[in-house]
């Protein structure tokens, strides 16, 4: 049986560090100081919700279709995730033209694949500004 690697110590809640590696198969071990990845910090709730992200092609509209939840509570897992893998979140009006572009995008998308017609297309991008 497999756990979860820990990244924080149980006691002192400081970052762990991996310091041995064993292989199975030959039985080998490997002592050393071994970096982590970023998404090794991560919770189970926040490793489940990066593969529903990476799932939905990072389409926002889409996460909040399948986990139905908001946008604004997808923006604060995404954030609290970027913070978890110690990196600092866009600000917010770096969020909001982001979501703006996806926006225009997705209504791009519908047109090429005929489920808009273009002039629901063009009325949807004049509302988006």
């Amino acid at each position: 049986m497999y756990h979860a690697l820990p990244t924080r110590c149980p006691l002192c809640e400081e970052p762990i560090t991996v310091t041995q590696l064993h292989c199975e198969h030959c039985d080998i071990r490997i002592d050393g100081r071994f970096e982590v990845s970023g998404l090794a910090a991560l919770s189970s709730d926040q490793l489940e919700f990066v593969e529903v992200f990476l799932r939905c092609e990072g389409k926002i509209n889409r996460v909040e279709k399948e986990l139905g939840i908001s946008y604004p509570t997808v923006r604060s897992r995404l954030n609290e995730i970027i913070l978890a893998m110690g990196y600092e979140p866009v600000t917010e009006t770096e969020a909001e033209e982001a979501q703006r572009e996806a926006s225009r995008l997705d209504v791009l998308e519908r047109l090429s694949t005929g489920t808009i017609s273009p002039d629901q297309a063009v009325e949807l991008l004049r509302k988006q500004g």
